[in-house]
């Protein structure tokens, strides 16, 4: 997510395509003898950008304007440009649970810090994401008899790719970001933080633009994820929906999300979330972020505030 193009949701996906032809008919070619618009002020012209690649990198004045993944649960379609990094980070991220199993009242706490997701521009629509956890702490304790359990170590790692089908630079798609987003768990975890067990899935981001900064997107979600009781996997099918809009003009903005989870075995639902955010560009590479997402079903932690960095090389 970004200050004026964020990544949106599932749920909605109908009306983004119903709503897309009102929004598009703005950016329709001149008519035959007229001359095109000038590119607005401050802003280069587009560029055919098709020929770079991660070692012929986008000149730093044709970059897109800064398209994070982050802070929302919602990925977004738009790819890093050809030849760049960008590192998207959990500065400090806590997590607090309370459940109550039959007569036991027991509350579950977790800190992440500095965990990362490093966006490698393969192509102009082509990239690789690879999420690290590089520290993680996680307490349990049963308030009824006083027990307590503490694990720490390293996370699990992610890959993923990110394949734009249209939208990062497209004239004839401007408000409109369609993607792909195919990822494999790596179990690297320490400290019996989680399972061993390699899983994946795919996703499926869109985002539009809308008139006066306003922004919804949504995502669509099939995971294969292990069974700890049983052998084999089971599915779990996420979707989310997120609005976003601009409070401060390209320096500032916010947004509210929905998240939902449902999966068979042992990974049933719901798993719902409630977030919101705000976004503040500190330059046109660097973006901070703050955040929270509460739980409103038994299966979601109560409650998740996160701060976070993005930065762009």
């Amino acid at each position: 997510m970004n200050l004026s193009k964020r990544c949106l949701g599932w749920p909605g996906l109908g009306l983004l395509l119903f709503v897309v032809g009102a929004t598009a008919r703005a950016d329709e070619p001149p008519p035959p003898g007229e001359a095109p618009p000038r590119a607005a002020e401050g802003h280069a012209p587009k560029i055919d950008k098709s020929g770079y690649t991660l070692f012929n990198p986008v000149p730093h004045e044709a970059l897109r304007e800064l398209q994070t993944d982050r802070p929302d649960q919602t990925e977004g379609p738009y790819t890093v440009d050809a030849g760049h990094v960008q590192i998207e980070s959990d500065l400090f991220n806590y997590y607090y649970d309370r459940t109550m199993p039959g007569p036991h009242r027991v509350t579950h706490q977790a800190v992440d810090v500095a965990d990362f997701n490093a966006r490698v521009g393969l192509l102009n629509n082509l990239e690789t994401d690879f999420i690290v956890l590089p520290y993680s702490w996680a307490r349990d304790e049963d308030c009824t008899t006083g027990q307590t359990t503490e694990r720490e170590g390293f996370g699990d790692t992610t890959i993923r790719v990110k394949w734009n089908i249209f939208g990062n630079d497209a004239e004839d798609t401007p408000n409109l970001g369609f993607g792909l987003m195919p990822y494999v768990k790596i179990p690297t975890n320490t400290g019996h933080l989680a399972n061993h067990y390699v899983e994946g899935g795919l996703l499926v981001p869109i985002n539009l633009n809308l008139p006066d900064t306003w922004e919804i997107g949504a995502m669509t979600e099939v995971d294969a994820l292990h069974q700890q009781s049983e052998s084999g996997y089971a599915a779990q099918w996420v979707n989310s929906l997120v609005v976003a809009r601009d409070i401060i003009h390209e320096r500032l903005s916010g947004y509210l999300e929905f998240y939902s989870a449902v999966g068979g075995g042992e990974h049933l639902g719901p798993y719902e979330t409630v977030d919101g955010g705000l976004l503040l560009a500190i330059t046109k590479d660097m973006q901070l972020d703050i955040g929270i997402n509460v739980g409103v079903t038994r299966r979601a932690p109560d409650y998740n505030p996160f701060l976070g960095l993005s930065v762009r090389f």
